[in-house]
Formats: C-alpha cells, structure tokens, sequence
C-alpha cells in the first residue's frame, strides 16, 4: 500500500409555429442580466472560524499523537482502488477515523467527500450519479440511526436497481464502546435493517478482509440485476495503527460479464418476431449503458417495430419514427407478440386493472399473443419485499441481462426475417402514425396555455425552449407533469433523461438530481431538475449540498402546492361512497400557509426567483435562471403550476 501524500494548504399558437420543440423566447436584455447576478443571495452574522470550533479535538490526557497509518488510512486506499471518486455522507462519529483519512490522508480527492444534511439525501445523491456516471458512489452512514435514515433511499435504488457502495460504521467490541450514545447507536447485526433490500452485506473483521469485501461488494453490486450493497466498518478497525502494513494487500477488481439469455431461447424469440404480423417492443430499465439506445435502434428498425417506452432509463430516442409511447395501449392490444426488454410488470402490461371495490381486471392482449420477457430480474428475488410484482408467465421467458442479449437476438433476427413480408409497410404505418401522435400532442399543450396557475404543459414547453441550444440532461422523471418533457422536448442521446426512482419513495427528487448533476458537469452538460414540491421538503437540504459543492443545476418548481396524487385517491374513495370530493384537500393541500421556495433557497445561498404565476413571467424567469447556471452556480425558479 503506497502511503499517499500529507494535506497541503406570448401567444400561444404563434408560439408554437416558432419552434421546433415547443415554447417562446425573447432575448433577455442586459438589465435583466443584472437584476438576476445582483441578487441578493445571503445576509447573517458571522459564522465561527474552524479553529473556534476544535476546542475539544486535542488528544485525551496521556494519549500521544501517532504518525503510524490507521487501518482507516488502507480502507480509503482500497475505495481509491476501486475508482470511488466520492463519498456523499452526513458525518458520524462511528466513522470519523475513515472521514479524516479521506480529508487528510487522501487530501479530499478520489474518493471527495461530500457534505449531505440526510442520509436519506446522501444514498439518493449517489443514486443519481450512478445512473448518469454508470459508477457507484460510496456513502458513510453513522450506525444504527443513520442506516434508518438511509433505509428508504437505499430502498428506491433496489427497486430501481442502481449500484450504491454504504459504508456502515459500528463499534462491535462492547468492551471498547464509549458509555451512552455509542450503545445506543450500535448493533451486533446492523445491516439486518436493510439486508430485504440490498444485494448483499458483510462486516468484516480484519482490513485484508475489508479489502475482499469492498472489491466483492463493487463487482456484486455492478453484475446485473444491479443493486446497493451494504459493508459494515468496525470502528475499531478504523481507528487502530496498521501492525503490519506489509501483509495487507488488494485484490484486483474485475467486473463479471453481464449474464446472457440462452442461445436456444434466443432463436426462438428471434423466430416469433420475424413472423409476428404486429409486433410490439416495450422497454422499461433495458439500457444500463449508453450502448443500449442503439441496440434497440437496430432491433426496431430491422422489424420496423414500434417501441413503447416506460421511461425507467432513456431506452429509445423520441425523435425517431417508431418512438410509439403515446399509443401503448392500442398496441399493445393488436400485438401479436410482445418483446418486454427489463420490463419489472409484465401483468401490468398485459393486463387491465380497475381501481374499484372488487378490483376487476381482465387482459388487454389477445388470447393468442405471444410474449417473450428478457430480464436479469429472474437471476435474482427476494421475499419479503413485492418490488417483483405480480406474476404473469411469458411465452419465451428468458433469463439474462436484455442489453447483453440483444446483440444475439438482433443477429439470430437477421438470418429469421422472411422476404415475403413486408418490412417497408409497416414503416410507413408507423410514420404516419408518429407525426399525427405528435401533431396530438403539440395541439394538446396549447390548452390553458395563458392559465394562472401555470399548465404543465406550458412549464415544460418554456422551460424546452430555453435550454434547446444548450447540451442538456434532465435529471428528474417527469410523470408528475403528465410525461409533458418527453412529449414535447427532442430526446435522442442516452445521457438526456435519468428515469424514475424505482421505489417512488418521496425525497429523492433533489438530492438524485444533485448527484446526477454532478455526474454530468464533468461532461460540461446543463442538469434540469422539475422538481415537486412535497418531495422537495422531504429534505431540503440537498440545496445547501449543491450550493456547498458548486454543483451547477437548473431546478424549476412544480409547485401545485398539494400531494396530488394523494388528493386524487381521497377523491376517488369520497366519490365511491357518494360523500362529494369538496373536502379532498384536507391533510394533502400545502397551504395555510403557502411555502415560499425561493426564499428557502435563497436562505442556503442559493440564486432563486419566485413564486411565478402568471405564464408571461416564466420565459424572462427561465433566462435570467440559465445566465446563472452556465455560471456554474444551482439555481432554483418556484413556479406555480396546475395539478397535472
């Protein structure tokens, strides 16, 4: 282990006869520039100086200072060794031996630790990187308490299935243990908190063995089905001199080749779709690298296939004439075989569900429509947890990882098609079918266009229009705007759009797209954030983190100042039971008062404006917001928007 260095010191229709995507633009004038550089972004008193601070981090009474590494020191070597280039975390004294070698003895770089305000904000900021770098982020979390905290994040990247390293400290030896809080943040057993929801765990006992189970934890964690995996520190390990620096070493870190389907079952998939009539392609969390955009590109085209995206990754560019989301449900009713690429509901997506007291449903497919599933989900289940869905058994079920396998089917898919059917008019089918989908929804967003509070559509469209010139990426799913972002906006790189959360558990929002917007400034590339309300005061926090670390981003409030999806449940139970829906907002509306977001991010040093309603404000709003990101600072604009 080589020792590292020491630390050194409008109008509507004309709008959009305009544009390509949707939305107006005026120029913002050098005033405007002004106003949104000049304001005023932090007031208060003077904050203690570190030194003031440290008045009780001298060494106990007869304990000498050491200049022999720590086993803290080897542990930071081993997740340099394993390209970790940060660590988020809230700091805990469980692992403050490993916090202070990343600080001091690794000088805060490879792996940088990042300062979160959460656990739950520091696994979903690693959450977002890993899904836009394809890299895990480490993250520290204090015992016990800190692991609770972390539990629901660590839960949506399960569901989502994204690598995430947690580092646990504990203090094993209750002999060694100080009296009070480290008792009652400790555990004999602490990954049994999350161990439902996680890939795998271990708490080594030695630092050879930390070294073999980090780089074991990496390579599980990144063999498809992805997962977090969960390493527990002994703090006792940390924080005692290394004896013999010399027997320790670490294992080389080789990732295992994602797991194919069967050659056999392959053929036959291949066989099914050169001779289905109606073929359909549904792609849910097929592309886990960006390769995996245009191996579906080729698959579609050499059928002439149309493609329904679920959005859970950016599988398939919209811009492309067999992007066919918008009529998933004719389709899928007229297949006659359906490929599902990672698709998590297969029931779901063959079969209709009514949410009412007998929860009827019947399928949506034909009795003789055949179904091939590809997925690496049936390589892995776990019980406790119904993440899996209900069961829905497919024709052609085959166990692998859908991008790894996809260069098989294509191939066996070439030497299947028949010349006597006819590719060629099917394309023409679904072009005409692409351009009146997308005439539809250009018209559709044109409703309420000049409506205060502002319609999602028109949230979407300004905001598309402002960032167009720009290399952008957005980082939060967009399903709570209707899906408005991917009707209108031209998606066709793989890095553009980030997916959803997996777990749908709330306060992921922000700090996942904290962590994916750091991923993405290393590319140079603009992070646009819609971010909802209720999720945001989940843990708001994550602004302070991206203000601290200077991670540039663009948030735009959808603030429609309720939950509501919850209002839409509590007023289709009040509509079952005749009772009227007129008292549906009590305990999901967020009013009495009314949150002012920009003043919450302006008190974190963050640029904000807001609130906006009236939809002539936010085009002027949106410019002067991009002036400041491209300065490199997070930015947030409160706009106040209509439900859905």
């Amino acid at each position: 282990m080589a020792k590292r260095k020491s630390n050194s010191k409008v109008e509507r229709r004309g709008f959009f006869k305009s544009i390509a995507t949707v939305g107006a633009a005026s120029a913002v004038g050098a005033a405007g520039l002004a106003s949104a550089a000049d304001t005023p972004r932090q007031t208060g008193v003077s904050a203690p100086t570190h030194n003031q601070i440290a008045a009780e981090t001298a060494p106990p009474k007869g304990v000498a200072p050491s200049a022999q590494q720590c086993g803290a020191d080897f542990m930071v070597d081993v997740m340099s060794s394993l390209g970790i280039d940060y660590v988020a975390s809230n700091p805990g004294s469980s692992f403050r031996a490993l916090q202070e070698s990343v600080i001091n003895y690794a000088n805060n770089t490879a792996p940088e630790f990042l300062t979160c305000l959460h656990e739950e904000s520091s696994v979903a900021m690693a959450h977002g990187y890993a899904k836009v770098s394809g890299k895990p982020m480490a993250v520290f979390a204090h015992g016990t308490v800190g692991l609770q905290h972390a539990s629901m994040a660590l839960y949506n990247a399960w569901c989502d299935r994204v690598p995430v390293i947690a580092v646990l400290g504990n203090i094993t030896d209750s002999a060694k243990r100080r009296p009070g809080v480290e008792w009652l943040h400790t555990a004999q057993d602490p990954a049994v908190i999350v161990r439902d929801f996680v890939k795998w765990d271990d708490q080594p006992g030695s630092l050879q063995h930390f070294a073999e189970s980090m780089v074991r934890a990496k390579k599980v964690a990144l063999t498809p089905p992805m997962a977090p995996v969960v390493i527990v520190a002994d703090a006792e390990l940390q924080e005692a001199p290394i004896e013999n620096l010399a027997a320790l070493n670490i294992p080389k870190c080789v990732p295992a080749a994602p797991p194919q389907g069967d050659s056999g079952a392959v053929k036959e998939a291949a066989r099914l779709l050169a001779s289905a009539k109606n073929p359909v392609v549904v792609a849910d969390r097929l592309a886990r690298t960006p390769a995996g955009m245009g191996l579906l590109v080729t698959l579609a085209e050499a059928l002439n296939a149309p493609v329904i995206d679920l959005a859970s990754r950016m599988n398939f560019p919209n811009s492309h004439y067999l992007s066919q989301s918008g009529r998933a449900k004719a389709l899928i009713a007229e297949a006659d075989v359906i490929l599902a690429l990672e698709v998590n509901d297969v029931w779901g997506l063959i079969n209709e569900y009514i949410d009412n007291e007998e929860r009827t449903s019947f399928p949506k497919i034909q009795s003789d429509t055949k179904v091939i599933s590809i997925t690496s989900a049936d390589l892995y289940l776990k019980s406790n947890y119904q993440d899996f869905q209900r069961f829905a058994a497919a024709d052609v079920p085959i166990a692998g990882d859908a991008e790894a396998t996809l260069p098989a089917l294509i191939e066996a898919l070439e030497r299947s098609l028949p010349t006597s059917i006819s590719i060629a008019a099917r394309g023409d089918a679904m072009h005409k079918a692409y351009a009146a989908s997308r005439a539809r929804a250009l018209k559709d967003a044109t409703y309420a266009w000049d409506a205060s509070p502002i319609s999602t559509a028109r949230l979407a469209a300004e905001l598309g229009e402002a960032i167009k010139a720009e290399d952008w990426a957005l980082v939060s799913p967009d399903n709570f705007i209707s899906g408005w972002a991917r009707r209108l906006w031209t998606f066709d790189k793989p890095y553009q759009y980030i997916g959803t959360s997996g777990g749908q558990g709330v306060g992921y929002g922000l700090a996942a797209a904290v962590g994916a917007a750091l991923a993405h400034k290393a590319a140079g590339r603009l992070a646009v954030n819609i971010q909802t309300d209720g999720d945001l005061m989940y843990a708001p926090g994550s602004i302070w983190t991206a203000v601290h670390h200077k991670i540039p981003l663009l948030s735009v409030m959808h603030n429609n100042r309720a939950y509501h999806q919850e209002t839409m449940h509590i007023q289709r139970m009040a509509a079952r039971r005749s009772r009227g829906i007129d008292r549906a907002h009590i305990g999901t509306a967020i009013d009495s008062p009314f949150i002012d977001y920009a003043m919450l991010a302006k008190s974190m040093g963050m640029w904000a404006e807001g609130p906006i309603s009236d939809p002539k404000d936010l085009g002027p709003a949106l410019r002067r917001a991009l002036a400041v990101v491209k300065r490199g600072e997070p930015v947030l604009l409160d706009v106040v928007t209509q439900p859905r």
